[in-house]
């Protein structure tokens, strides 16, 4: 959602303890989500978590002084985004929670990649298809069964579960794409176009909520920790995130900063199993590693990373030139 910039020279301790404190705050997401479902319907749950996240970054827009879009055609684009990329997606995490673990949960959100690509090359002809693109992908589909432990037979319930939370994933999916082709490049910030997201898919949610799972529970009905949890999945999870997210790509660049995708299940897991008591199974982080290896290869990590470890020194270099 950021137009691209180029990053400058950052030591690690500037952008190390915000990109650690992103990982954090988006694996333990799925804790807040978890603690939000026992009191709450997961609509809204959602509703909750995009009204808190939509007001942080009006606020952040009038601090910067910057505006909303004008432009008719882009709030219409933001229909689809804020539908299928917000308001959906973070929905069928909530169902999918209660049918599953938190830790689990954000395992499944680390497919994400998985998914963009294909409908990226396919659907949206936004990005090409390559032999390693295709080896990540085929890695990272063994990688998604071993996560299910189809061996053992699957079904039930839990099999819901975790389809539901892959419906969320496949729902980033089609939106990261779409976002890529109708709406990067444009002249607005980053901070507007994701404020304008958020507007549409709690317009969305305050007219489906209510059809849906009824009226909603007073507040007062409501524990503390469930109406902490709400406020941090909007505050933390989108306001306070979205401005280390901007910080880091301006200080590594985009490539670096997106790395983060492959924390945000560690603290997941080690959340749900700390904080909550979660059970994981071995086979589930095996699978992860698999998925996110499947990940790493598909966006040419490995491929980035010996580019520059081969790249010389700038002592290096004035030596080769004398």
């Amino acid at each position: 959602m950021t137009t691209v910039t180029t990053p400058v020279k950052a030591d690690l301790r500037q952008w190390l303890p915000g990109f650690l404190a992103l990982a954090a705050i988006w694996g333990s997401s799925f804790l807040f989500i978890k603690v939000g479902i026992g009191e709450l319907h997961p609509l809204y749950v959602t509703l909750g978590r995009v009204m808190a996240g939509a007001l942080t970054l009006l606020v952040l827009l009038a601090v910067f002084r910057d505006r909303l879009p004008r432009d008719p055609r882009l709030w219409l684009h933001m229909v689809v985004v804020g539908g299928i990329g917000v308001a959906l997606p973070f929905t069928l995490f909530g169902y999918g929670e209660q049918r599953v673990s938190s830790l689990l949960a954000g395992i499944w959100n680390a497919t994400t990649p998985l998914v963009v690509l294909p409908l990226a090359v396919f659907a949206f002809r936004t990005e090409r298809l390559t032999g390693r693109r295709a080896a990540g992908m085929a890695l990272g589909f063994v990688g998604v069964l071993v996560v299910l432990g189809v061996w053992q037979g699957v079904g039930g319930s839990h099999l819901t579960g975790q389809l539901m939370c892959l419906g969320a994933a496949a729902c980033y999916g089609v939106a990261i794409p779409y976002q890529k082709r109708f709406v990067a490049g444009r002249a607005e910030s980053g901070l507007a176009l994701s404020a304008t997201q958020l507007l549409v898919a709690a317009a969305l949610l305050a007219v489906v909520a209510p059809l849906v799972a009824g009226a909603p529970p007073a507040p007062t009905r409501l524990s503390l920790p469930v109406i902490a949890s709400v406020l941090a999945l909007g505050v933390l999870g989108t306001g306070l995130a979205f401005v280390i997210n901007m910080r880091n790509i301006r200080l590594v660049g985009a490539s670096t900063a997106s790395m983060v995708t492959y924390l945000i299940p560690v603290f997941a897991v080690a959340i749900g199993v700390l904080v909550l008591g979660e059970h994981l199974s071995w086979y589930q982080p095996v699978g992860a590693a698999i998925v996110l290896t499947g990940v790493a290869v598909s966006q040419g990590v490995p491929v980035r990373l010996t580019r520059r470890a081969s790249r010389p020194t700038p002592a290096a270099a004035s030596r080769a030139a004398c």
